[in-house]
Formats: C-alpha cells, sequence, structure tokens
C-alpha cells in the first residue's frame, strides 16, 4: 500500500511540474494592418481633434499561466495621418516630432497588470523626441482567442491614457491648443512562429 501511496504522489508532482513545463510566454507579432495608435486633445476650445499614426510595429508577450507580459511598441512618426497633408507635415516638423531627428516613439513596458485572466493596465515608458516618461495605458478590452481567418492564436485589445505633450516637448501653442493628449491604442497581434 505504501508504494502505490508514494507512486501516486510521485505521479502526481511528475504531472504537476510537466503542466509548469507546458505553460510558457507566447510571442505575438503586431500587425500593423490592424494596428493604430490616435491621439486626440482640445483645440482652442472649439472642438477635440483626432489623428492617428498609420505605421506600427512591436510584439506581445504574454503567459497566461503566470499571468504575466511584456509590450514592445515603436511607432513610426512619419506616418502621423491628421486627414490633411499641410498639416501632417507641420507635426512633423521641428515645432513638434521633429521627425528628421525623432523618426519614431517607442513603449517599453515594465509591467502588465492582471485582473483573473486578462490584463487590465500595462504600466511602461513612452519615449518622444528623446524624452522618456513613465505612462499607464488602462487596457479597456481584452481578446485572446484563434484567429479565424489566419488560424493562429491572437491577440487583441484597446488601452488609453492621457499625457501631457508638454511633457515630451511638443509644447506649441499650449494653452491655446491643448496640452492634455488621451492617446487610445487599438491594437492585434499574432502568434509568432
Amino acid at each position: 500500500m505504501k508504494t502505490l501511496t508514494r507512486l501516486t504522489l510521485a505521479t502526481a508532482i511528475f504531472a504537476a511540474f510537466s503542466g509548469a513545463a507546458l505553460a510558457a510566454p507566447e510571442t505575438f507579432n503586431i500587425d500593423g494592418t490592424h494596428t493604430f495608435p490616435r491621439f486626440s486633445y482640445n483645440h482652442l476650445g472649439y472642438s477635440k481633434q483626432l489623428s492617428r499614426f498609420d505605421k506600427t510595429s512591436g510584439k506581445i508577450v504574454l503567459d497566461k499561466e503566470a499571468k504575466t507580459g511584456s509590450v514592445d511598441v515603436t511607432i513610426d512618426l512619419k506616418s502621423v495621418s491628421t486627414g490633411y497633408d499641410v498639416f501632417n507635415g507641420h507635426l512633423q516638423g521641428e515645432d513638434f516630432f521633429d521627425t528628421e531627428k525623432y523618426p519614431t516613439a517607442t513603449f517599453k513596458s515594465t509591467k502588465v497588470k492582471f485582473e483573473g485572466d486578462k490584463p487590465v493596465a500595462v504600466e511602461g515608458n513612452l519615449t518622444i523626441k528623446g524624452i522618456t516618461k513613465p505612462v499607464t495605458l488602462t487596457v479597456d478590452a481584452f481578446q485572446f482567442m484563434p484567429h479565424p481567418m489566419m488560424k493562429k492564436d491572437a491577440v487583441g485589445a484597446s488601452a488609453s491614457a492621457k499625457i501631457k505633450r508638454s511633457d515630451f516637448n511638443l509644447s506649441k501653442y499650449v494653452p491655446y491648443v491643448g496640452d492634455e493628449v488621451t492617446l487610445d491604442i487599438a491594437v492585434e497581434a499574432i502568434k509568432a512562429e
């Protein structure tokens, strides 16, 4: 009987370690055709202006079992899209993004917070124009499931944060044009091979 008990216990421990070994971080490459960081701000008190960036790359790493992860995103600032070519060029100039010197912005996570099985916030460092500041993205929606067309696992999320553009040396026309900027990021990523 003792031998059977030991064998059962050994089997249970082996199964537990085997299950832990199977749980591992999964890497997802950002799908640039379905990922668009947007930003909005108050324009002279008249309206809320909404623009976006058309080129984004990076990766998301998630470990569902350990409830950990990381996010690493690069935004091509030359892809800014306001709906007006002249204004796109103005935002790329020295008064704003200065894309000749600083062609990209990056966000690198330091911590992903989970509630249950889903991430609810991503803490990290946002770098624009060579200036890095801590930013927390609130995850408003999250999905992890097989992609119905690509037949691979995929993740998607909508996240938001508020920043002050003056923190990143983008303060031209403050206070007339609002200093507070709302970032809204729609992201989709496909599991890497």
